[in-house]
């Protein structure tokens, strides 16, 4: 990764940090919907997955001000589609919790995936650019990882649901990601892509 520095210097680099910044507190507050809106339909549903949901919800609270409290430094501001994340993401913590447990588990699954690959190329950019923030993604990424790990863990069934969810689910917080950083999460997989064929 020595020539990263070579690739992030084609676009201003304080740019892509603020936008960084922007989408992972927008996310985090996305993310904190979900969990919510899955606890509300959960403690009349199915109660004892509850506890598990509330310590995701939690890590995602101290995540989302993490976050924010890192934008001043950077001039960085919350993301202007914030209510979209507040929307969306209750919608799909109620919808899914609407399914049954399965359901709230691959949901997890598949916004802890997508979320892990974009916390993997913004820490390839960051890492020479922005050591403090590098460190605070590397962190708060091994608990989004223990997330996914237990979601997959408690799944009992990756059947039809599982299949056609998970790409879904996916492809919607990808395009979130996309709208809030105006195209540079694309930006930066494509770039670190053609840095790893090199």
């Amino acid at each position: 990764m020595d020539n990263l520095p070579d690739i992030v210097s084609k676009r201003d680099p304080a740019v892509t940090v603020r936008r960084i910044l922007k989408v992972n507190h927008a996310g985090e507050f996305g993310a904190i919907r979900i969990y919510g809106a899955q606890i509300w339909m959960a403690r009349r549903l199915f109660p004892d997955i509850v506890p598990a949901l509330q310590d995701m919800r939690e890590d995602e609270i101290r995540h989302c001000r993490l976050f924010r409290e890192a934008m001043p430094t950077r001039g960085a501001k919350p993301c202007r589609v914030m209510a979209f994340w507040s929307l969306g993401g209750f919608v799909l913590g109620f919808l899914t919790a609407l399914g049954g447990r399965n359901m709230v588990w691959i949901c997890t699954e598949a916004v802890e995936s997508t979320v892990h690959r974009h916390l993997e190329d913004q820490l390839a950019i960051l890492q020479t650019r922005d050591p403090e923030l590098h460190a605070l993604i590397a962190s708060i990424q091994d608990e989004e990882l223990a997330h996914l790990h237990e979601a997959e863990e408690k799944q009992t069934a990756r059947g039809l649901s599982h299949a056609l969810l998970l790409p879904v689910i996916g492809a919607l917080t990808d395009l979130m990601i996309w709208l809030s950083t105006w195209g540079d999460s694309s930006w930066m997989r494509a770039e670190i892509a053609r840095f790893r064929k090199a």
